[in-house]
């Protein structure tokens, strides 16, 4: 296996912890109820058309005219977004660091919303040491569509054959290995310093 020039990273569940749950823990302190809510009401695929770029102020009068009255619920998804990125996943900012020490280029590919992400980055500023990001909602393209690889490719000048991707979901993995990255399924920072390593990126 050659070694690789480009590593690209997901955010979300790789880099930092995510958790939609725990935006309406104190909310809604039920926990079935808060299941329902998030299950029913406040959908994942309501919240991967944000990812899409849907604006949140669209997103949340399409509910709220279907669930008046959960309206401040509703609202409270955004308001308080930031409680579902508590803190980094366990290892990965320094597996990081390593990387980028280690003189590898970095780049960032996520579904993330284009106003969140922003949030995220003021939050957690480590992100920017990336030389750069794709953020599906700037784009209005989603993994694994197969065009936002061709754009992470084109935009950050990559070598494909040269290029390892990092992420958490199994679609997304099989969509960057379709274009022609090699891909890496996330599950911790242990077994992915491992599948680096056997790629000549990081000692074991």
């Amino acid at each position: 296996m050659a070694k690789p020039d480009h590593i690209v990273f997901d955010i979300g569940r790789v880099l930092l912890f995510w958790d939609a749950e725990l935006i309406y823990q104190e909310i809604i302190p039920d926990v079935d109820e808060r299941r329902w809510f998030l299950a029913n009401v406040c959908t994942p695929a309501w919240n991967l058309e944000q990812d899409r770029g849907r604006d949140w102020a669209e997103a949340e009068d399409l509910l709220i005219a279907q669930f008046p009255d959960q309206t401040e619920r509703i609202k409270a998804y955004r308001t308080h977004w930031a409680r579902s990125i508590p803190h980094t996943v366990a290892g990965m900012e320094i597996l990081y660091d390593q990387v980028l020490a280690a003189g590898f280029d970095v780049t960032l590919l996520t579904n993330f919303n284009q106003d969140t992400y922003l949030e995220a980055e003021a939050l957690y500023p480590f992100l920017t040491r990336a030389r750069g990001e794709t953020v599906s909602g700037r784009v209005k393209i989603l993994k694994p569509d197969a065009a936002i690889y061709a754009h992470h490719t084109e935009t950050f000048d990559l070598d494909p054959a040269a290029t390892v991707f990092i992420d958490d979901s199994a679609k997304n993995v099989d969509g960057a290995k379709a274009f022609g990255w090699d891909a890496i399924l996330f599950t911790d920072a242990d077994a992915l310093r491992q599948a680096l390593a056997a790629r000549g990126v990081l000692l074991a």
